[in-house]
């Protein structure tokens, strides 16, 4: 079988397509066929070396894929061949909060991914997706759907009626418009793109703001909730978002800490968390029950997840590329089968 292995710190362009042996099937795994694979930011940070990745050893990457099961080792019986499922990013954190533990050996880091036509895991490593959905549209279940969903309703605990404001128009915060608004909260969202808003709002946007026009944008978000500013914030910048993002969060607001698309440094005022009583939530994805919970929310609302591009498996390099070049709207895909 084909595979894909990237040296983590080597940048895109160490990214490299090779015939490997399949893995050998143990006791309580199960093999897969992968058909399409979801890029994130993550992948890109082991790539340019800000994420650490395989060791001194060439890793398969990505953590995202959407499969279907085509083998069973002994003792595996959560699963039927021919079911279609989506990997967990945490093969080990099945429910609860997370740990140390749980959370070892990520696919596509401390272990190897899915960027491949087929990959073993242990069966409790993967949950079903909805009918509905084609291939490039599960596959971005694992990451960004799971994080949107850990953000908005396990860590900030948002009811309907409430606010969320999202930074951007990448993987996870259009994951966010999209079930924000399927729970029947009010969504505000920034960009520097016009075009980029038009088509959020499409998907049903309450507000839009454009951050080039408004650089001061948490004043914009205040003025747009009367003073009080929202409930939650998916706050995906980093630096030089941060301090605003706490700015635009109402009392007793989360921010959740998604990622750091411009790093991780930068400074805030402790007293604003205090006087406000805000809440810094750190989102690392999360688990395989989150996952579940999603997918049985996205059959029943019928959500049809943003795929921006999807690029044939012998393309990869150009899809790495194009997440890169920031420009696009929803998630990058790579369709391995067929």
């Amino acid at each position: 079988m084909k595979a894909y292995r990237i040296r983590a710190g080597r940048g895109i362009d160490s990214l490299a397509l090779a015939e490997e042996a399949p893995a050998p099937l143990g006791a309580g795994q199960v093999r897969l066929r992968v058909r399409a694979v979801s890029l994130n930011f993550r992948d890109l940070m082991v790539a340019d070396g800000r994420y650490p990745a395989g060791g001194d050893r060439a890793v398969i990457p990505a953590s995202d894929a959407v499969a279907e099961v085509i083998e069973l080792g002994p003792g595996a019986s959560r699963w039927a061949l021919g079911d279609r499922v989506a990997t967990s990013f945490f093969p080990h954190w099945h429910a609860g909060a997370a740990s140390a533990h749980a959370t070892r050996e990520p696919f596509g880091a401390d272990a190897d991914g899915v960027l491949a036509e087929q990959i073993v895991v242990p069966q409790e490593s993967v949950f079903a997706v909805p009918a509905h959905l084609d291939d490039a549209q599960a596959a971005t279940l694992t990451c960004a759907g799971v994080t949107a969903w850990n953000a908005l309703f396990v860590e900030a605990g948002l009811r309907p009626g409430q606010s969320v404001l999202l930074l951007g128009t990448g993987g996870v915060s259009i994951w966010g418009l999209q079930l924000a608004k399927a729970a029947g909260l009010r969504a505000i969202v920034t960009s520097s793109s016009d075009a980029k808003l038009e088509r959020a709002r499409a998907l049903g946007a309450d507000e839009t703001i454009n951050y080039r026009t408004h650089p001061e944008w948490q004043d914009e978000v205040l003025r747009l909730t009367a003073g009080d500013g929202v409930d939650a914030v998916l706050e995906v910048g980093g630096a030089g978002t941060l301090a605003r993002s706490l700015r635009a969060a109402a009392m007793n607001g989360t921010v959740a800490i998604i990622g750091g698309v411009s790093g991780f440094a930068g400074e805030f005022d402790p007293f604003a968390l205090i006087m406000g009583a805000k809440r810094l939530s750190g989102i690392y994805v999360g688990s395989r029950g989150m996952g579940e919970d999603l997918a049985r929310f996205v059959g029943v609302n019928r959500i049809a997840p943003v795929v921006d591009r999807a690029f044939a498996f012998e393309q990869a390099g150009e899809a790495y590329r194009y997440l890169e070049s920031g420009s696009h709207f929803g998630k990058v895909v790579i369709r391995v089968g067929g």
